[in-house]
């Protein structure tokens, strides 16, 4: 079975794709491919960290091809790829087990 973003937990899911999705749906996109090359949450809270770390190291030209040409307000941008890294941390804080899995077997 694959891993999606369905996967996730509700912690995960809003302090990641909630809070990308505030800016501009194409950024919410990245991170939810994403999901796609994980096994589990774990692995995707590495990964998200990852990609939210190399995007705040973006050029222009490199923000113009990761949103399709249409880049959202860079302070913005910046402003909610912290908070996103603020959310992964303090997801990690919480154990596994409590956190929630509203999405799991609907």
């Amino acid at each position: 079975m694959a891993f999606d973003t369905d996967d996730l937990s509700k912690e995960v899911y809003e302090g990641i794709l909630k809070t990308a999705e505030k800016l501009t749906h194409n950024l919410t996109l990245h991170y939810g491919l994403l999901s796609y090359e994980c096994e589990n949450e774990y692995e995707f809270l590495d990964k998200a960290k990852e990609l939210t770390l190399e995007i705040l190291e973006y050029v222009d030209d490199d923000l113009d091809e990761l949103f399709f040409n249409e880049p959202p307000n860079k302070k913005k941008l910046h402003t909610t790829l912290k908070k996103i890294l603020n959310n992964i941390n303090a997801v990690k804080l919480i154990p596994y087990e409590k956190r929630n899995f509203e999405f799991l077997n609907l």
